[in-house]
């Protein structure tokens, strides 16, 4: 593609936040920002349009598509694991409807002018369903291995994988001749993602996050797992790093990849806190119903696949990444918040 016209839809929110920073300037490349709401002001000037509406109004959806002749989508737009919960039913039309309508937009938008659209699809691994009782005995999961989610957020995101991949691959495979399919579809199942600069709702690894920023601001915080409670983790720079990466693949072999920096427990990220913010007050206490969704996770995946195919590579250990990224731009983002005296717990 000489020029990349790139809509981000759900642009507002934090992986929206880096996209735009990271693409901003980048020469032939336009991007047009979607989101229910407003983005920030100060990201409006790095973008090329701006379109607030609903991601489930297909008639809107046509719009934007074809009104800037769109030929990528990084699609963001979703209702996260905790608020899928709250909200099944709401979920399932914005998780999946929505997804269904720009997938299904793009690509008879890709025919009419006989050039597949890129599809760039965050997924999770909350599509993974593994047994509680096994979790820290099990190897890195691959990419085809329990795949059993137990949330709807899961459930949903799963649903959506098959999907760009039927559109990606066998769209109309009995009529289609010998066209191409009009979707190249490339998904990536993050991990819990770690962002210094913007605080996280929704999202039920979000336990992390919430500790960091309350020590930054000199706030007591209770985590809602258990201590030894182990995920697969990866950075805010990180995550955008590695969708940027595989938009620009060449032609891959496969259209789903696990991506992960290392796995860590809560306790262990409390201990660094704490290292790093003295006097931070963090303490524990399980909520059954989230604790729940978070034994069902791997507490690593296999990223053998996003290595071997495009090259995909993190930039931190737990300990680096706390040094380097996350302490001090929360000290940018706060000041010298003073710390409650106090130990984790």
């Amino acid at each position: 593609m000489s020029e990349r016209t790139i809509l981000i839809t759900g642009a507002a929110g934090e992986i929206g936040h880096g996209l735009i920073n990271a693409l901003a300037g980048q020469p032939e490349t336009r991007v047009i920002a979607m989101d229910l709401r407003e983005i920030p002001e100060h990201l409006q000037h790095k973008v090329d349009a701006v379109h607030v509406g609903d991601i489930c109004d297909r008639a809107f959806i046509e719009h934007v598509v074809s009104l800037h002749r769109v030929n990528e989508v990084m699609h963001l737009a979703a209702l996260l694991s905790t608020s899928a919960e709250r909200a099944p039913e709401q979920a399932h039309e914005v998780n999946v409807q929505g997804t269904f309508n720009l997938l299904r937009t793009s690509a008879e938008h890709a025919q009419a002018y006989d050039n597949p659209i890129r599809f760039i699809f965050p997924s999770t691994i909350a599509i993974y369903g593994v047994d509680p009782r096994e979790k820290y005995e099990l190897p890195p999961i691959r990419e085809y291995q329990a795949l059993t989610p137990i949330t709807m957020y899961g459930a949903n995101k799963l649903y959506c994988e098959a999907m760009g991949r039927y559109y990606g691959r066998y769209y109309r495979s009995i009529t289609r001749g010998q066209r191409r399919p009009p979707i190249d579809f490339r998904c990536l199942r993050l991990p819990g993602i770690i962002s210094a600069e913007t605080v996280p709702v929704g999202g039920t690894s979000d336990y992390v996050p919430e500790m960091i920023h309350a020590a930054a601001r000199g706030e007591p915080c209770v985590c809602f797992v258990r201590e030894d409670t182990a995920l697969p983790w990866m950075m805010m720079p990180e995550c955008v790093e590695a969708i940027l990466r595989l938009a620009e693949a060449p032609v891959l072999s496969r259209c789903v990849y696990n991506v992960a920096a290392f796995s860590a427990t809560a306790g262990m990220f409390a201990e660094s806190v704490c290292e790093h913010f003295p006097g931070a007050e963090i303490s524990f206490d399980a909520h059954e119903g989230r604790q729940s969704l978070v034994d069902s996770w791997p507490s690593d995946v296999d990223c053998l696949r996003a290595r071997e195919d495009w090259g995909f590579e993190p930039r931190w250990t737990l300990d680096e990444a706390m040094r380097e990224y996350i302490v001090p731009t929360v000290r940018a983002r706060y000041g010298d918040a003073p710390a409650h005296e106090g130990a984790t717990s």
